[in-house]
């Protein structure tokens, strides 16, 4: 790649990235048979001296991480998916400046059937600058992008070859919010539902979840019955997770660290707020931000993490969608930007951003709580964590 003008949108400068399917690369059940170890993609911000995107394996007897490859010369590769059969694999570039256009772009790369190495298809312009998450509909047709600081989100086809297509759709965001950080949109997430009817997009800049009914024949996003849900002023949705019964989304919010669940009519597509809650201990008063947030794969427990408390933050889900505070577990880092579940829920794995290391903690089924395992992973400015095909 030949792009200048990269641009890392850390959140510091500019104050002063569900379901299974998200943090697993939506897998076929066929994948999950208990192997003795799962292999992780991990997207990096290169301009902070991430050499690119990294495979790493994940022994389940111990916890233990080891970098085993990785692909270079791929500028900022900060969030990254898979289709559902696992032979591709996209990446955003998180840049201001892509072919002489204010955007960034999404790269489309095929995975090797044996070695998962990652071989680069091609390229499209983001249409707007800083993307931060990409994803795959449910019919492994379309790939979709949200753009952080061109407030915007956009659709773009799959050929037959993996690579991607001229876009089919794009929604610029309009509006601002209380937040120093909101004076303009900054989408942040978009992703499908399990029916791939529709489409949920989160604008952090805006404080509103978008809600789009999905075409999925010709990869639009039309107007809904219901077109949006506000949370609070000043909240900043960051990133949501439905749960995988579907009768729930959680919406985690960067600015003012809390979590909204929310009731969700798959047939209606609407969202009901059933409960905000903080993702901080009581009487905490330093300075921090909320990054991820995921669903335990039997629909039990919610956690989300805490970027300046460096913490994992555990709540039971009740039959009703009300959450619980279970826990407060640390990262044994610092920034805590993605984290995710390995397909049997035995492993939260947490990548630091700011600490430059992946750690690993064990997860108890029964309770939820997180333990440290003492082990972690060396790996410079880590960003996104996807659990790799264990064969396509």
């Amino acid at each position: 790649m030949s792009e200048t003008d990269l641009t890392r949108r850390g959140f510091l400068r500019s104050s002063g990235l569900g379901v299974m399917g998200m943090y697993l690369g939506n897998f076929k059940p066929g994948w999950l048979a208990v192997p003795t170890e799962y292999f992780l993609y991990v997207g990096t911000y290169t301009s902070a001296g991430g050499e690119g995107i990294a495979l790493c394996r994940l022994t389940m007897a111990t916890g233990a991480l080891q970098k085993v490859a990785v692909t270079r010369n791929v500028s900022e590769p900060s969030f990254l998916a898979l289709d559902h059969k696992g032979r591709y694999l996209y990446a955003v570039n998180e840049l201001g400046s892509f072919q002489g256009r204010p955007s960034g772009a999404v790269s489309a790369f095929a995975v090797n059937p044996t070695t998962r190495a990652l071989t680069l298809i091609n390229q499209q312009a983001s249409l707007g600058g800083a993307p931060c998450f990409v994803s795959v509909d449910g019919n492994d047709k379309f790939v979709m992008v949200a753009n952080y600081s061109g407030g915007n989100v956009a659709v773009f086809p799959i050929r037959s070859d993996g690579g991607l297509g001229a876009p089919t759709d794009t929604k610029q965001f309009q509006g601002s919010g209380p937040h120093p950080n909101q004076g303009s949109p900054h989408a942040h997430q978009i992703q499908v539902d399990a029916a791939n009817q529709y489409a949920l997009a989160a604008d952090l800049g805006t404080d509103r979840v978008m809600i789009y009914r999905f075409d999925a024949t010709l990869g639009k996003l039309n107007a809904s019955s219901q077109t949006s849900f506000s949370t609070k002023p000043g909240a900043g949705p960051r990133h949501f997770a439905f749960h995988p019964g579907q009768r729930f989304v959680f919406v985690i919010n960067e600015l003012n660290s809390t979590i909204t669940s929310l009731a969700y009519d798959p047939a209606q597509g609407t969202l009901t707020e059933v409960q905000t809650v903080s993702t901080l201990p009581a009487g905490y008063t330093g300075t921090s931000y909320c990054a991820e947030v995921r669903v335990s794969p039997d629909g039990k427990f919610l956690y989300g993490s805490n970027r300046g408390h460096n913490s994992i933050v555990v709540f039971a889900i009740d039959s009703l969608g009300k959450l619980t505070l279970v826990q407060h577990a640390s990262t044994q880092g610092q920034w805590p930007r993605d984290f995710i579940l390995d397909p049997t829920g035995t492993y939260l794995l947490v990548a630091n951003q700011q600490s430059n290391n992946i750690v690993s903690l064990k997860r108890d089924a029964v309770t939820g709580r997180l333990t440290t395992t003492g082990l972690s992973l060396a790996l410079t400015a880590p960003t996104s964590l996807l659990v790799a095909p264990s064969s396509v």
